[in-house]
């Protein structure tokens, strides 16, 4: 008896004979696959992966067993995981949430974010101080003039320099030429 060769690139197990069985059992899964997710094209779908997984680990089929079986725990697997991946997923046909999320590349955020700290270390200790704990830590004025142990008036105003000296340090115009990081525009807008 000659046997024909496999070829090149056919994962072990998979040979005439398993391709035959699985194009047999094409009907089942698809019956099996609508009933699980009344749309065709899902379906369609979840049968397609199921036969290209059970062709690319035709190996682990145990010759002899219920191939139907086999295919149906995969594609319910399939089916389960996606699912899984679907609850996580927000349905955003228009593109309005996507164009809403945004973020700058990381290294230009590092980059920006050492300018910012430089800038910042140029500032006398008292107006960093009170920038810091009004802008970063979100602290009233009253709250943080009350830890600086001064007035009221003079955080405000400590703020003030300190903001208007980083708009010059920075060599920005204002605030609007400021990206997207909330912790920077927190410490640079006026209140």
């Amino acid at each position: 008896m000659m046997q024909t060769a496999t070829p090149v690139g056919t994962p072990s197990g998979a040979d005439a004979e398993m391709r035959d069985l699985l194009l047999g059992a094409i009907p089942a899964l698809r019956a099996f696959a609508f009933s699980l997710t009344y749309d065709l094209d899902r379906s369609d779908d979840l049968v397609q992966d199921t036969l290209v997984r059970a062709w690319t680990k035709a190996d682990t089929f145990r010759r002899g067993t219920n191939l139907t079986a086999w295919l149906f725990t995969i594609l319910r697997n399939l089916f389960y995981s996606e699912q899984r991946k679907r609850k996580r997923e927000v349905e955003d046909a228009d593109g309005v949430l996507a164009g809403r999320l945004t973020s700058l590349p990381e290294q230009e955020v590092r980059l920006e974010m050492r300018e910012f700290q430089a800038a910042l270390d140029l500032l006398p200790f008292a107006q960093r101080e009170a920038l810091v704990l009004v802008g970063a830590q979100n602290f009233t004025y009253e709250e943080a003039a009350e830890i600086c142990g001064v007035a009221v008036g003079t955080v405000k105003s400590r703020v003030s320099r300190a903001r208007l000296r980083l708009i010059e340090a920075l060599g920005l115009e204002g605030t609007d030429d400021i990206g997207a990081d909330a912790l920077t525009r927190a410490a640079l807008d006026p209140r």
